[in-house]
């Protein structure tokens, strides 16, 4: 943080979020630094750095730097309890360098958007102890009381590895929704990329995660098993989401990341895309065999096909389409990008 920036307003703020956390949809709140596994192959976060879990103090500190900025702005707005572009410019005319406070511009926002949810950085928050993950919550919670909705990113294998009374205890005491980076179901492909979990783990993590009470949403990777094993990692992806019946799941389909080691395998031949007609096979595939209650989103770029008219295939809305109400809505999308395919 800029030195001249007064010391009360100073707060950290790192750089990945899921995209439904992101705009002034979601205030970020950095718990740890970086990724405690980093060793997914098909991954290019968090690889400048090492882990470091922040201490409870430190945490408390940026939030209380960040309920003096909301403090100042009302005081500045000259409106009781409201926020306004004018105060906003006045306190920014009085301390300069807000202008390059690498987190105001998110807090100012997220603050006249209502300030709702939140979401804890960065890649495994639930690896904090559980008492110190409690303490930060129940501070957070008590110092911005128009939060309604906590969420982070968690391991499969740490919420195996915590009892489900520490997850009900973190639930209890704020933590609302997990996002959960499943990738595959199938055991080869999650070895080949070193996930460093199974489909065990997967199945039994996002169980106790529900178990305890939170909301889940688990991403996976179409395409990550390549020509290959793109049809085991289809269906046995959808086996494993079925087991765990969460409440969203999210198609991030695989783009090689330059300098990661899945990038390499490609260059060296090793391993072979689908074609984006491979791709909406093994998506089909993927959701024919699906069986949940929830809700499958599409809501990433990479999600890329388009349908008949030339427009994007699926809706890209973070509430995706409810199963099994809309399955076969998805499986007709499908067709008709497979068909808008075979007529080029």
């Amino acid at each position: 943080m800029n030195s001249l920036i007064p010391e009360r307003y100073a707060f950290e703020t790192g750089i990945y979020r899921p995209p439904s956390e992101g705009g002034s949809d979601s205030l970020l709140i950095r718990l740890t630094r970086n990724c405690p596994w980093n060793h997914c192959t098909f991954c290019g976060m968090y690889k400048t750095e090492k882990f470091q879990v922040r201490s409870v103090a430190e945490i408390k500190g940026d939030i209380d730097a960040m309920a003096a900025l909301r403090d100042d702005l009302i005081k500045q707005s000259g409106v009781d309890g409201e926020i306004s572009h004018q105060g906003a410019i006045a306190l920014i005319e009085k301390h300069p360098r807000l202008n390059h406070h690498q987190g105001f511009a998110m807090l100012y926002h997220w603050l006249l958007s209502g300030g709702k949810t939140v979401f804890l950085q960065d890649a495994n928050s639930l690896i904090m102890k559980t008492d110190q993950l409690v303490e930060v919550l129940e501070y957070l919670r008590r110092i911005f009381p128009t939060i309604r909705r906590v969420t982070t990113y968690a391991r499969s294998k740490t919420l195996v590895q915590k009892s489900l009374e520490d997850l009900k205890a973190i639930r209890q005491a704020g933590l609302d929704r997990l996002h959960v980076g499943l990738e595959s179901g199938d055991d080869t492909v999650l070895k080949k990329i070193r996930k460093g979990a199974t489909a065990e783990i997967h199945i039994k993590g996002g169980q106790k995660a529900l178990a305890a009470g939170f909301q889940l949403s688990e991403y996976w990777m179409p395409g990550l098993g390549g020509k290959a094993l793109w049809e085991q990692h289809a269906r046995n992806t959808a086996r494993v989401l079925s087991e765990i019946d969460p409440h969203y799941i999210r198609s991030r389909p695989l783009r090689p990341w330059p300098g990661t080691p899945l990038a390499a395998e490609m260059e060296a031949g090793d391993f072979e895309m689908l074609t984006p007609t491979g791709q909406l096979k093994e998506l089909r595939l993927t959701m024919q065999a699906l069986s949940v209650t929830g809700r499958v989103c599409f809501d990433h770029a990479g999600n890329y096909w388009r349908n008949l008219r030339g427009g994007l295939l699926f809706s890209q809305s973070y509430e995706g389409y409810p199963f099994p109400r809309e399955k076969q809505t998805v499986l007709d999308l499908i067709d008709e990008g497979l068909q808008v395919k075979a007529g080029r």
